[in-house]
């Protein structure tokens, strides 16, 4: 059974940062690209970043270009979003993305909430 659990989320203050995890279980980590995707409220879920099955490729929304560095730690099963420079329009519930490389079959992770004050 393939869970994906995020944590890191809370409250921060604009200009802020915060660092989302999300641990991977179930799934051969390596052969998933890893992304992570928003939503805020009264909004449809949108793209942040993904970063590809052996951390070569990365890409992101040009809304977090420069303030968010996605990553992956192979030997944890973890995917991080480090978020810098945070402002308000960056509040939604982060979700984080498992795809198969073979074929792009989608797990999500739960949720975590990221609030930004001014």
């Amino acid at each position: 059974q393939v869970q994906l659990v995020e944590s890191g989320g809370g409250l921060v203050q604009a200009g802020g940062s915060l660092r989302l995890s999300c641990l991977a279980s179930g799934l051969t980590f390596r052969s998933y690209a890893m992304g992570w995707f928003r939503q805020a409220p009264g909004k449809e879920r949108e793209f942040v970043a993904i970063i590809s099955w052996n951390g070569g490729n990365t890409y992101y929304a040009d809304s977090v270009k420069g303030r968010f560095t996605i990553s992956r730690d192979a030997a944890n099963n973890t995917v991080l979003l480090q978020m810098n420079s945070l402002q308000p329009e960056d509040t939604a519930v982060y979700y984080c993305n498992a795809r198969s490389a073979s074929d792009f079959t989608d797990y999500w992770g739960q949720g975590t909430q990221v609030t930004v004050s001014l």
